[in-house]
């Protein structure tokens, strides 16, 4: 099966693991193109026999409550991104020599000759934000495009949609590039490299080398991060096309074959004439939102990666400009006081964090939730000098308040031992009562949010109401 021309799936019996976002749409493209469909799912919920019921209208087998064992005669496997590589299911398939594809490399077979090319975006944090600067630099630039993957949009739907584009900002998570063995992407960025995912990869060594899947096959560029040598080895690591090129992104003054900063101009000595002497001058990092320096870093990588298709450079000052982020990723909620607040409860895990609390000078942190096996040592020793005051909540927090014990023992700590709806609240005037003029009040928890809240959304949004009520 091709990567080049659309696959004939006429008559093919194709095993769906898992119902889902991902699992259903597959099921009923497969559906549709003549495959002999039977979905298995662990569960066997409500939710689950809706969408079973769903898909058994149309004719698909669906089996719940067991999704270990794998049916007879089947000759193609099209998993969820988020099951194990260690199932059983795909221990059998292994060993029946059957192929495993996720939706995104399914998207990717079933592509047409003429299909729009993949800017392709990972990274353990920044790649949301990162995959819709670079929509939204492409938009300016006049491109028919679409931010996709694993973003809301899905991939599958985007490539069989009505909709034609001219080219594709596709983020890919670690999971989906575990199972897209044929994808080539146009050109691709790894944002970063941190711990994260190592219970479902096995190994940081693993994990690494799902991310580093991203370069294989480019033909322009692949995008690495210069303050970040693991990135780097995995583009030198990487089998491209003849003529692909490496192209690095800093915070610093950029060498040639690369993206930086200087006296606070975004500048290109990448994709310019003459790149030893020369450099194209891109924006203004005031016209990066917000200008904390890890968004900056995501603004040239999306920058280099809408240069290396060919995008001028006024369109991505004015992608840039037209950019706004998504709610809870370092948004600034109120001053109260002559303090800011600031809801970053995105930063679900300590990398994000650790970006976060770097863009402030004097800073009440509210932190803590759930770890998920996370360690806050080098967090709190690289954050320390710009600690005021720490507020800790959630069921984790004493890991934090250890690591603060070690690292930082003159920061005061208030240790907030309570779950219940009224604790951001609390929270926020504990970290109001440590604040002084010019500091900012930030929540960025380094743990996921589940512990109290529904998901990360909810926690931002109990923290913007609690500061609009003590600002009242």
């Amino acid at each position: 099966m091709g990567s080049r021309e659309v696959i004939d799936l006429e008559g093919v019996r194709v095993t769906v693991a898992g119902l889902g976002v991902s699992g259903v749409p597959a099921a009923k493209v497969l559906h549709a193109r003549g495959a002999h469909v039977t979905v298995v799912n662990d569960g066997d919920d409500a939710r689950a026999r809706e969408q079973a019921a769903e898909l058994e209208a149309l004719g698909v087998t669906v089996r719940l409550g067991d999704g270990a064992t794998l049916p007879d005669g089947t000759e193609l496997v099209v998993t969820a991104p988020g099951w194990k590589p260690d199932k059983p299911l795909f221990t059998a398939a292994r060993a029946a020599g059957v192929e495993i594809w996720g939706d995104v490399e399914l998207a990717w077979r079933l592509r047409g000759p003429d299909a729009a090319p993949w800017l392709a975006i990972t990274g353990t944090n920044g790649k949301t934000t990162t995959t819709q600067m670079l929509a939204s630099i492409l938009k300016a630039a006049g491109l028919r495009t679409a931010a996709v993957g694993n973003i809301g949009v899905s991939v599958l739907d985007a490539v069989l949609g009505d909709e034609q584009y001219d080219v594709l900002a596709v983020e890919l998570s670690s999971y989906q590039l575990h199972w897209a063995p044929s994808l080539r992407a146009h050109s691709a960025a790894v944002l970063n490299l941190a711990p994260d995912h190592l219970d479902w990869h096995g190994s940081m060594e693993a994990y690494a080398a799902d991310k580093g899947r991203v370069y294989e096959g480019n033909r322009v560029a692949c995008v690495y991060n210069v303050a970040d040598k693991a990135t780097e080895d995995l583009v030198r690591a990487a089998d491209v096309e003849e003529g692909c090129r490496a192209i690095g992104f800093t915070l610093g003054t950029p060498g040639p074959s690369q993206l930086g900063v200087v006296e606070g101009i975004l500048v290109d000595r990448a994709f310019v004439e003459d790149r030893h002497k020369n450099a194209q001058e891109l924006a203004e990092v005031s016209d990066v939102n917000p200008p904390a320096p890890h968004n900056i870093a995501n603004a040239l990588a999306a920058a280099a990666l809408a240069r290396a298709f060919g995008v001028p450079a006024r369109a991505v000052r004015d992608g840039l400009r037209n950019f706004t982020p998504d709610a809870h990723r370092i948004a600034h909620v109120a001053d109260v006081d002559s303090v800011a607040y600031v809801d970053d409860s995105k930063a679900t895990n300590t990398h994000a964090a650790e970006a976060s609390l770097a863009a402030y000078e004097s800073i009440v942190w509210i932190a803590g939730g759930l770890a998920k096996g996370a360690t806050f040592d080098e967090l709190v020793a690289k954050s320390a000098k710009r600690l005021r005051g720490v507020v800790l909540i959630g069921q984790d927090r004493a890991l934090i308040r250890e690591a603060l014990a070690r690292h930082a023992p003159e920061v005061p700590v208030v240790d907030l031992d309570r779950t219940d709806t009224g604790a951001m609240l609390a929270a926020v005037r504990e970290a109001q009562a440590l604040a002084v003029a010019g500091d900012t009040v930030l929540l960025a928890p380094a743990c996921a949010s589940m512990d109290m809240f529904a998901n990360y959304n909810k926690r931002g949004e109990a923290f913007a109401e609690a500061v609009r009520e003590i600002g009242s």
